[in-house]
């Protein structure tokens, strides 16, 4: 059981900013704790759904969206968004494996970056706007848990593509297969209560966004990076809004 705390405390610790300091964070145990990233997209997504529950009765739609995606993205210290600004620039911006893998890792942020973050926040606003409140709650706690589950599959097929054993390093190719089974076992049962019979949408959405983006990756640099994880939750997150959105 104390293994399976600290495993919990590790993956919050990865994925959030919240204050866990005084725990012994291990990065050689982020793999093993990769099982538990969906429980944090969970906690983060009960999070988004109580801001919706206190603001709501009080505010523009308009505005509780925006303050919810201020939110997650306080929550996560803009992991996801950071990954996403990084891809954006590198692989719009590199041609060979080596230029790529150098822009992400340059702490600056491009036009395609900037790009990237812009139209990100602007389709999660817009898209929780028209989601129709009968099923916002709903879609709020679910896009979280499954745009942290897809970083188990990613991990699961492609290596590292970076240099080093930063924490992308930590998960690529190290994701077990008991991990996967774990992650995608315990999402699948939370999906099927909170979705029903709409779990097949966002399912099929995070699983294409999830190959289509490996794929790409796997061409473009012969695997993954911790900025490629980041970039794919991004966009996974995105999709399943839209599933929830287009169903309206």
């Amino acid at each position: 059981m104390n293994e399976v705390f600290l495993d919990i405390a590790a993956a919050f610790q990865f994925l959030t900013r919240l204050p866990l300091d005084w725990l012994n964070y291990k990065p050689y145990a982020l793999s093993r704790a990769a099982k538990f990233f969906p429980l944090v997209g969970l906690v983060i997504g009960l999070g988004d759904a109580e801001v919706y529950r206190l603001l709501s009765p009080h505010l523009p739609s308009a505005i509780v969206a925006l303050l919810i995606v201020s939110f997650s993205t306080l929550v996560t210290g803009g992991l996801h968004e950071d990954g996403l600004a990084d891809a954006a620039d590198a692989f719009g911006g590199g041609w060979s494996k080596q230029q790529v893998i150098e822009i992400m890792k340059d702490s600056r942020i491009g036009t395609y970056g900037a790009l990237a973050l812009a139209f990100s926040l602007a389709a999660r606003v817009l898209l929780l706007v028209y989601l129709p409140a009968a099923r916002l709650l709903r879609y709020l706690i679910s896009a979280q848990i499954i745009c942290r589950w897809v970083m188990l599959p990613l991990g699961a097929a492609l290596s590292n593509a970076g240099e080093g054993a930063g924490q992308g390093g930590r998960l690529a190719g190290k994701i077990s297969v008991t991990s996967l089974a774990v992650g995608t076992l315990t999402s699948l049962c939370v999906l099927s209560y909170l979705l029903r019979i709409q779990i097949v949408w966002p399912v099929v959405a995070a699983l294409s966004v999830t190959l289509l983006t490996g794929l790409y990756y796997k061409h473009r640099i012969g695997g993954v990076t911790g900025d490629c994880f980041g970039a794919t939750s991004e966009l996974t997150l995105i999709a399943v809004y839209i599933c929830g959105v287009w169903r309206g």
